[in-house]
């Protein structure tokens, strides 16, 4: 659900700021995303408990604002997202399984963001 609400607001809060205003806003909640994550999942008694969805929708909102704009683009990159972030392709297993904090929660879906960007530049790359 987290990854949909990125989607969603994505396309609310986007036309408000520059690309570098979006960039800060993005490290903002980033890095104030990890103590609060924290912080819930140890309230939660699990530290990634599955009702935080923070982890996922500011790496989504990074792979929004650098996937092209067009609807198909933005659908692959939300498939290729949750699959990543299903899956954990290392480092982010290692990060999940190590790192159990509020830094560990934020880091594995960006990885999971960061893998999404790389299969986007590719299939830019080979003209699809």
């Amino acid at each position: 659900m987290g990854t949909l609400f990125a989607w969603a607001s994505f396309a609310v809060l986007r036309p408000w700021m520059s690309d570098f205003e979006f960039l800060l806003f993005l490290l903002v909640a980033f890095v104030g995303g990890v103590p609060l994550v924290h912080r819930t999942g140890v309230e939660l008694g699990v530290i990634d408990h599955g009702s935080i969805v923070w982890d996922e929708i500011v790496p989504f909102w990074l792979v929004l604002l650098l996937c092209p704009e067009h609807w198909l683009w933005q659908a692959t990159a939300f498939a290729l997202f949750r699959c990543f972030d299903i899956v954990k392709p290392e480092p982010a297993r290692q990060i999940d399984e190590k790192l159990k904090n509020g830094l560990g929660v934020m880091c594995d879906d960006l990885v999971a963001a960061a893998y999404t960007l790389l299969v986007l530049a590719l299939l830019r790359f080979v003209g699809a």
